[in-house]
């Protein structure tokens, strides 16, 4: 028996004119190589390729995307090889064979790296060629149709994964009839209960419904004709999972739902899309905030259509869907459709980045050059993961560019998406000509102007609110970069220090041919183990000098040179980079000052080099310095600079009891400023009704302008009580 006609037969349907005998060909070879092969299913394995090839024939795709289809499990599976392949068929379907393939030939320690790494691979083998990306979901689409034979685990993962990245990837790129279709089968083995019942009441109401979406429809058609608008229009069901999925978001029910039905009208030309939508606003009212334009402003996968929601015939809410029969063609198919408007048959389909055939490919290139730039896959499939599933926003450059962004996006998303040296260089924002803080939430429309300097650097801070995955990569990069420089920088310095302490000149050739012996790869490597604390000082002299005779109990090691310049560093970089006037560091190690003690100029300091952190700087009477009392080799003799030297700003926090009345919190402020200081901090702790807790932290210059400020709180008239906090007693958050 030939499976073999009816993919001949959908050939012949789409009006295909390839080559049949090439297809016949590639077919015979599926055949031999599978022979003996039988799907869980049962039948044999054949059917399975021949499956795929003919989802590829209804998009009617390419003779290569077919015979690729026809071939995609033979390198995998059987004896037939690369060149085998090449050698009947060519470079071209060779290579797309091979593209397939190497998505599955992995063998890794987890299923999480195996999902992250085949993603890698996959958009690697989609930067050669987009059909690699059409075969493989088509080839998941079958996979799912036929999913019932597998056993429970192993179904749900590969239902999981299929929710997760390939009905996403299909949504990107345009494909939404795969995208649907892959999310109803996902949900039906994900969820089978809320399944069930999302169809259940479908199904109650369709005898009901269908007599009046008929009805609707045809009234808009006749409405449009007396227009002299030629329309075809019908209504549709949505499918269970889109339904749940609205349900979850607007946390409502079956019930409160309004367009469990939609309607598309399908007009001839741009231009009657918006004359429809003229005629149809005037016949009947518009529900607010429910008319989105994608014409004008496309979706990032090219899709375009007028939406709207009218209250209709019989006051019923109306969900419209209007554009034209080629836009409809773009909204199911995506990128096969491009394929099919603008190659025909036998074309090949081009997607360089000098080619603008598609806003889709746009975020598949970005991703592949955020991969290439060195973002590990786990952390690239993380960020598309949350990127994926996002609604998007349109903002606007003040030249006017469009730019499309996931919902709850940035100005720092934004920066990152007109250009990864405009995110970096970022200071500020304005938002239809105001400034605007960097972490407000963008909305639909927005103007935005990003303000730049040459000497800005991404803020690590920025990672805890941005939502794109090339903005999160980036700043994530740069503060690895940063900190790794920091950290071996301040390694070096150790190494330097052990070596005098020890009566041996520094040298970095001797670090290097100690590389063996210390099992690390590179000379960068070993200062910024010692940096950060996870390679102690004592195995380095062992490795460079062997046998030399090293104090079992040193002192405190290293320790400033008694008359060495004085030497600035780097406050600690996750909280951006302002100077810390203090005497004794590394210059451009990374410090922190100690949130258990909160050491301000004047108080007597310490540091400990903590593994993994830097230099922690901490008051003499910290109880945090009783963790390191047996590890005096941690310990560094630190002592304030002038604080007017840098831009540090201390910050000195307060606990107070005040009086519970009216303007307490007033004359505290006026307190504060007049006496020169700022507020960074207000929190309120316990309160009764006649005294209340305050912690406040206070930006102060040193320690004498602090006691000056809590002299002053103390003759005010509210304030009982006021103390310098030292360590966590408050039980307060750290903000």
């Amino acid at each position: 028996m030939s499976y073999l006609d009816p993919l001949l037969q959908q050939l012949d349907k789409a009006g295909s004119s390839m080559d049949r005998d090439a297809v016949k060909r590639a077919y015979d070879l599926a055949v031999q190589a599978h022979e003996g092969q039988i799907r869980q299913s049962g039948e044999p394995y054949v059917t399975h390729p021949v499956a795929v090839a003919g989802i590829l024939a209804d998009l009617r795709l390419d003779l290569a995307s077919i015979i690729t289809a026809l071939l995609h499990d033979t390198v995998e599976d059987t004896n037939i090889s690369h060149d085998d392949v090449r050698l009947a068929f060519g470079p071209e379907i060779a290579d797309l064979v091979n593209g397939v393939t190497k998505l599955t030939q992995l063998e890794l320690s987890s299923e999480s790296t195996k999902q992250a790494e085949n993603f890698r691979k996959l958009l690697l083998a989609i930067s050669k060629d987009i059909r690699v990306l059409l075969v493989k979901l088509a080839d998941r689409v079958h996979n799912m149709r036929t999913l019932g034979a597998l056993g429970g685990e192993k179904k749900r993962r590969i239902a999981l994964e299929t929710m997760e990245i390939y009905a996403p990837l299909a949504g990107l790129i345009g494909m939404q009839h795969i995208r649907d279709e892959l999310e109803d089968l996902s949900f039906e083995i994900l969820s089978p209960e809320a399944r069930t019942s999302v169809i259940m009441r479908l199904r109650s109401q369709t005898v009901a419904s269908d007599e009046l979406i008929n009805r609707i429809a045809g009234q808009i058609k006749t409405l449009l004709a007396e227009h002299r608008i030629t329309a075809t229009v019908y209504g549709r069901e949505k499918r269970a999972y889109s339904i749940w999925r609205k349900m979850e978001r607007k946390a409502i029910s079956f019930e409160q739902l309004s367009d469990i039905y939609g309607f598309r009208v399908l007009v001839e030309t741009p231009d009657d899309c918006y004359r429809a939508l003229g005629i149809i606003h005037q016949k009947w009212s518009t529900v607010p905030e429910r008319f989105k334009d994608y014409i004008s402003t496309p979706k990032r996968n090219d899709y375009r259509s007028i939406h709207t929601t009218v209250v209709g015939p019989q006051s019923q809410r109306v969900e419209l869907q209007i554009r034209t029969h080629e836009m409809e063609g773009v909204a199911e198919q995506g990128i096969a459709a491009h394929w099919k408007y603008k190659t025909g048959d036998g074309g090949t389909f081009d997607w360089r980045p000098d080619v603008d055939e598609s806003r889709s490919t746009f975020r598949l290139r970005e991703m592949i050059e955020t991969l290439e730039q060195g973002a590990t896959p786990q952390e690239l499939l993380d960020n598309t993961k949350l990127e994926l599933f996002q609604d998007q926003v349109f903002c606007f450059t003040p030249k006017g560019r469009l730019i499309a962004l996931p919902r709850g996006a940035t100005p720092v998303d934004f920066a990152y998406a007109v250009h990864t040296d405009i995110g970096n260089r970022c200071v500020g924002a304005k938002i239809h000509g105001r400034v605007s803080p960097l972490k407000t939430t963008l909305q639909n429309g927005d103007i935005i102007e990003v303000l730049t300097s040459n000497v800005e650097k991404p803020n690590p801070d920025w990672e805890k609110f941005v939502v794109t995955g090339k903005a999160r990569y980036t700043i994530r990069r740069f503060v690895r970069a940063k900190e790794k420089a920091e950290f071996a920088q301040l390694g070096f310095s150790l190494a330097e220090r052990a070596f005098a302490e020890h009566g041996q000149k520094f040298s970095k050739k001797a670090v290097r041919e100690a590389l063996k012996r210390l099992d690390i790869a590179t000379e960068e490597d070993v200062y910024e183990r010692l940096g950060r604390g996870s390679l102690h000082w004592r195995k380095l002299l062992e490795a460079v000098f062997p046998g030399l005779e090293i104090d079992s109990e040193p002192e405190a090691l290293p320790r400033a040179k008694k008359k060495a310049p004085k030497k600035r560093t780097q406050k600690k970089s996750k909280k951006g980079a302002r100077a810390v006037p203090i005497h004794g560091l590394v210059p451009g190690a990374p410090v922190q000052l100690g949130t258990c003690c909160h050491p301000i100029p004047g108080d007597r300091i310490v540091g400990i080099i903590e593994t993994g952190k830097g230099v922690g700087v901490h008051t003499i009477d910290c109880e945090l310095l009783r963790t390191f009392q047996d590890a005096p080799e941690t310990w560094l003799d630190l002592s304030w600079d002038d604080p007017s030297a840098a831009d540090m700003v201390p910050v000195g926090r307060l606990q107070l009891q005040v009086l519970n009345q009216r303007g307490t919190l007033g004359t505290l402020s006026t307190v504060i400023a007049d006496n020169g200081a700022n507020i960074s901090n207000v929190k309120i702790g316990d309160r009764g009704r006649i005294l209340y807790e305050l912690t406040i932290d206070v930006e102060v210059e040193d320690l004498k302008h602090l006691t000056q400020i809590m002299a002053a709180l103390r003759a005010s008239e509210p304030v009982q009580s006021v103390e310098r906090v030292r360590g966590d007693q408050t039980n307060r958050d750290e903000n």
